[in-house]
Formats: C-alpha cells, structure tokens, sequence
C-alpha cells in the first residue's frame, strides 16, 4: 500500500479504528438520494393485474458517493466529498441531507444541464416490488469539468486517501480521472476505485482497484469461468497489468473477498449471514478498504476488515451506512490480526 500515513505502533482493532479517525477522505463520483416507500400490498388493482401498495413511510438518503461519504464518517473518519448536483427540487433535497448528517457540501456543484439522480424504491415488508430512477446519465460537460478540477485542486491537499465512486452517471469520465489521479501521485495520496462498465479500463495507475466478478468479467471482456479459482487469479494478474494497479481487490458475493498484489493474494470466505438487501455494500466495501489504504494496513487485514463491513450491511433492508461498534464486535470476535503493511 501506498498511503502517505503509515501505521505505527497500531496492533489492536481499537488501535485501527482510533487511527481511521485522524484521516480526511475525498470522494470523487456520482452522488444521488435514494428514496424508499415503504408500505403493505392488501389488494390488486381493478384496473390491472398489479399489487397497490398502502404507503406507511417514506424515506429519503444519501446513495451512490454520498453513502462512501456516510460509511467513512461511521467508520469514524472525515469524508469530503466532490460532485455534481441539479439545480432542482432533488438538488435541494440532496444539500439538506448532507446537512442534516453534518457532512461538507463545500465539493458540491450545482448545475443548470443536470438533473439530481434520484432512484425511488417500493418495498412491502422485505420484499422489493420496484424501482423507479430518474437521472442523466451523460458525461458532464467541459466547463463542469473544469469547475470539478479547481474544487479537486483546492480540496486534495487535505486528503489522506481519495476514492472513486463510479455509477457511470457522467461525473467521472477519462480525462477528470487521469488529472485526479496525477495530482494524487504528485502528493503521495492513495487511489481506492469503485467502478462500473463505462470508464473501466480509465484508472490507471491507482492504488486499489475493487470490482466485483460481474464488472471484472464485463470490462476486460472475458469468456472464462471466473468460478475457478485458477481462472480467477489468472483474471486479477490480467487487470492488474493492464491497469498498471498496486493491487486488485475484488468482491464475490457470497464467496467473499480476493485480494492480489505483486506478491500475495488472499481469499477471504464469507461469513454466514441472514441477507436483507445487499444495495450499497459496495460502497461499504470500498470505504474500509480506503480507510485501510491510507494507514498502509496489511492487505489481509486489509480485505477481512473490508469483507466484514459489507457483510453487516447486507443483514438490513436499503442502503444503509456501516455502525462501526458492530464492524468492531465482530472482528475482536473473529480475531481479525492489525499488522504494518
């Protein structure tokens, strides 16, 4: 690992977690709400063959970048997040909840062509019935550009460690992520990506790269059964090398966690659980692992710790941040080992 702050007399998860503390995190990617109706199905509709929902609750959070921002700050660091909004009703909505969960909105821009991403969700008890999105999803324009750029150079010399959260929603494209990336090389500051299918094969050179299987597959456009083991470590050396990463983190499900560099790998399986909802794990994932990045905590440590969180989210319906007394619980309890990178 590569972070510019390096352990140091940390042997303990209470350690680790005290340590997270000190570290400010910027976020790059595409911020949205995401919007739930919960309610009961008591009847099918006379005028189609569809279930009417009885709305008891709505509810309105942080999703995509803003759930990384939510999850480092549970985890007890400072997140700092950079972005792009609508000047709309949604922008509006999407400023007051930062607010309401003291989180900076200093990196957020506001723009007359775009639209804020909303995704409206209709849940019945734990069963999700539908999703309803409405965003652009078209890269943002030059002059965007260039604002994003001037908050990154002003807002990066407080980083410990920055992060890429892509949605392929059009904040992140491949000139903005290849600036990014060379002002964070400029200053030692380690890269954590999340990406999707668009701008995949774009971040290169980064720290730590975690797709899962499915986006892995997709964007190096493989044919193989990356169920086999075999044809899975062939498959991270492969990206590896063509994105010219430090290391490979990838997410398998119920399988786990695979974590590769130069000189290791390691699987990590799962842990048993009761799964609810597994939106937003990424982003869990991603936050730990960045959190860990930055102290330069050993890669097993690395993915147990990352492979935990986003465990636990998985256990509660919609995207919800990780609580950090729980991701502690658990790892004295599995005995997960904090050693120097």
């Amino acid at each position: 690992m590569l972070g510019k702050t390096k352990i140091t007399n940390i042997n303990s998860i209470d350690g680790l977690f005290k340590a997270f503390e000190s570290l400010k995190v910027l976020i790059f990617g595409d911020v949205m709400i995401d919007s739930y109706l919960w309610g009961k199905v008591e009847r099918i509709s006379p005028e189609a063959p569809v279930p009417i929902i009885n709305v008891q609750k709505k509810d309105q959070r942080l999703g995509g970048a803003a759930n990384v921002a939510l999850n480092v700050q549970s985890l007890g660091a400072t997140p700092i997040l950079c972005s792009i909004i609508g000047k709309d009703t949604e922008g509006k909505d999407f400023i007051t909840l930062l607010e309401q969960n003291n989180l900076s909105t200093e990196g957020i821009i506001k723009s007359d062509s775009r639209i804020t991403t909303i995704k409206h969700r209709v849940i019945s008890g734990s069963y999700h019935m539908l999703r309803v999105d409405q965003e652009i999803d078209t890269p943002i324009t030059s002059e965007e550009t260039a604002l994003l750029l001037t908050k990154a150079r002003n807002l990066i010399q407080q980083a410990d460690v920055i992060i890429f959260e892509d949605y392929d929603k059009g904040t992140l494209h491949k000139d903005l992520i290849a600036e990014i990336v060379k002002l964070a090389k400029e200053r030692d500051i380690p890269t954590v990506v999340d990406p999707k299918k668009r701008n995949f094969l774009h971040y290169k050179g980064t720290t730590l790269f975690k797709p899962n299987k499915k986006e892995m597959k997709e964007g190096l456009k493989l044919d193989g059964d990356l169920d086999n083991i075999n044809e899975l470590k062939s498959s991270i050396d492969l990206l590896r090398s063509t994105l010219n990463a430090d290391t490979i983190l990838v997410t398998l499900s119920e399988k786990g966690v695979i974590i590769a560099n130069s000189e290791e790998t390691h699987h990590i399986p799962a842990h048993l659980r009761e799964i609810a909802d597994v939106s937003g794990a990424g982003d869990t994932v991603v936050s730990a692992a960045a959190l860990c990045c930055a102290l330069n905590v050993n890669h097993k440590t690395l993915a147990e710790l990352s492979n935990l969180a986003g465990g636990i989210v998985c256990e509660h319906v919609g995207v919800v941040p990780i609580d950090k007394n729980i991701l502690i619980a658990e790892a004295k309890r599995l005995n997960v080992q904090v050693n120097n990178g």
